[in-house]
């Protein structure tokens, strides 16, 4: 990360994922979770739905949906995250393509 002082204040850039700046775990896989929750809360607020019809739509429960909005999403996996956005009405494309490096990276495109 590059850093610099702007009037006497640390600042660091991003790398663009900042699950990987806070130097977290599987920072890679959190940004994709993160982001399709994010995605999840807004069709959730599009359609109108209360956390128990989403709940019920989504197939979890209601608990669950709440914790999701306050940003608890480590108890669902990114295939269960993706089957509530299906249930939202959404598609999913999964595209696989060789990497420009030896080791490939996850990354989250939505339309």
């Amino acid at each position: 990360m590059d850093k610099r002082v702007i009037e006497g204040v640390e600042i660091e850039t991003s790398l663009g994922n900042v699950f990987a700046d806070l130097g977290l775990p599987d920072a890679e896989k959190l940004k994709i979770k993160s982001g399709l929750v994010i995605e999840i809360i807004r069709a959730v607020r599009r359609l109108g739905l209360t956390q128990e019809e989403a709940g019920r739509r989504m197939g979890i429960p209601q608990p669950k949906v709440s914790g999701m909005i306050r940003g608890d999403f480590a108890n669902l996996s990114e295939r269960k995250l993706m089957e509530c956005l299906n249930r939202l009405g959404y598609d999913i494309e999964i595209q696989v393509r060789p990497a420009a490096e030896p080791i490939g990276h996850l990354t989250l495109a939505i339309a």
